[in-house]
């Protein structure tokens, strides 16, 4: 009882999170055997009838399932790599700015697109690369034929890569300022007798000393290797482009919402969380052994 009176505030306050994940994350999962069914309105998901793995053999032999999956994993692990260097470069960079105005300001002007939603980011895309945008403008000042970026089944990966790229880097670049902060300046002045320069000093003491944090960071993203970003790609593909920009969550998207195949939808979501779930282990024992770093 005693406890019950020192800690019942903090337990009431964790309550309604935790009601939130059961109602939101876990009773939703109930709706998993709609992949070993065929769904049907008037008799329900539960009175629906079974159909074992077929809906898994129709969905591997739709052609663009395929193709989804390919594009997931390339614009994924694309988004990975660029999402870990241009941050740490970003990181060592804006260490060696000695002026504390100007690298607040820096850090203020990188950091605000992390918290723009995406729905305005593809405005503000769009508006760049159409073709009357800024971009085919300037093109068109230096006698350029215009380009339809959007349009363009080549570039349109390239294209999410960097926009993605664009707007998290700066938030991104924030652990690796920490990981900076965290080294030990006994190991700069030692570098400094040892008549090491700035260049040096970042090779030798800042890069080894951030290995740790970056090596961790991958080894979490790797969990979200399915995760290429439906919001942002789902406001700026089109048609024109789904054999390179299509992915799973969109092809997932238009399976349920325009097709009203739902059981084939919920087929292809069940797979995309299986292998989330073994590449989330995966990536968490991985960034044990190699940074030490342990969630559970």
């Amino acid at each position: 009882m005693v406890y019950l009176r020192r800690e019942g505030a903090l337990h009431g306050m964790i309550l309604l999170p935790i009601l939130f994940v059961i109602i939101y994350r876990y009773v939703p999962m109930t709706g998993i055997v709609l992949a070993f069914k065929t769904y049907s309105a008037r008799l329900g998901i539960w009175g629906s009838p079974w159909v074992g793995f077929e809906n898994f053999r129709i969905l591997f032999t739709m052609p663009g399932f395929l193709n989804a999956l390919r594009n997931t994993v390339i614009i994924s692990i694309a988004k990975i790599i660029m999402g870990i260097i241009v941050p740490v470069i970003f990181s060592l960079m804006l260490n060696e700015i000695t002026a504390t105005r100007l690298k607040k300001m820096i850090q203020t002007i990188v950091y605000l697109p992390h918290f723009i939603s995406w729905i305005i980011m593809a405005g503000i895309i769009i508006r760049m690369l159409s073709q009357n945008g800024i971009m085919n403008q300037l093109f068109n000042a230096f006698g350029m034929n215009p380009v339809i970026f959007l349009a363009d089944r080549r570039m349109f990966p390239f294209i999410m890569v960097i926009t993605d790229v664009w707007k998290e880097f700066g938030y991104g670049s924030i652990v690796y300022l920490a990981a900076i902060a965290g080294i030990d300046p006994n190991l700069y002045e030692a570098a400094a007798i040892d008549g090491a320069g700035r260049w040096k000093q970042t090779l030798h003491v800042t890069l080894p000393g951030m290995i740790p944090t970056i090596i961790l960071m991958t080894a979490l993203a790797l969990g979200r290797v399915l995760d290429a970003g439906f919001e942002q790609i789902f406001n700026l593909y089109s048609p024109v482009v789904y054999q390179t920009g299509d992915i799973l969550d969109t092809f997932i998207y238009r399976l349920a919402f325009n097709n009203s195949l739902f059981s084939i939808s919920t087929a292809a979501s069940l797979i995309k969380s299986v292998i989330g779930c073994i590449m989330v282990i995966f990536s968490y024992r991985l960034a044990y052994k190699l940074s030490g770093y342990q969630i559970f």
